[in-house]
């Protein structure tokens, strides 16, 4: 029976203008080494999803792991961050003056980048 791979429309696909190429380039977040030039963005995204419709594909076929889409994965919402402790000192000290625990603070900095 043949593994039915994830839907390729699930996948982070961004479409910029590449100045180099005079062309709209395509890329995939969760496959960053595929991409697609065209002269539209519609077309650089519809020749990207073609091609990862293949290389998914070609991936089963090979037994290789399929990467899930970054839509479809479940985040536990915690991830640990090692800084200096300088700039520990620094974090602390803002979040302290701002009257909230680092973790807030440091919630609210990354959620206005």
């Amino acid at each position: 029976m043949q593994n039915v791979g994830p839907e390729v429309s699930h996948y982070t696909c961004r479409v910029t203008w590449s100045a180099q190429d005079n062309e709209f380039v395509a890329t995939c977040a969760e496959l960053p080494s595929l991409s697609w030039l065209a002269p539209s963005q519609i077309d650089a995204l519809q020749g990207l999803q073609n091609l990862l419709r293949e290389v998914v594909a070609d991936m089963e076929e090979q037994g290789e792991e399929v990467p899930e889409p970054f839509a479809e994965r479940s985040y536990s919402g915690k991830f640990n961050v090692r800084v200096g402790e300088s700039l520990h000192r620094e974090l602390a000290t803002h979040a302290a003056e701002d009257g909230m625990s680092l973790n807030q603070y440091v919630v609210r900095k990354l959620s206005a980048a």
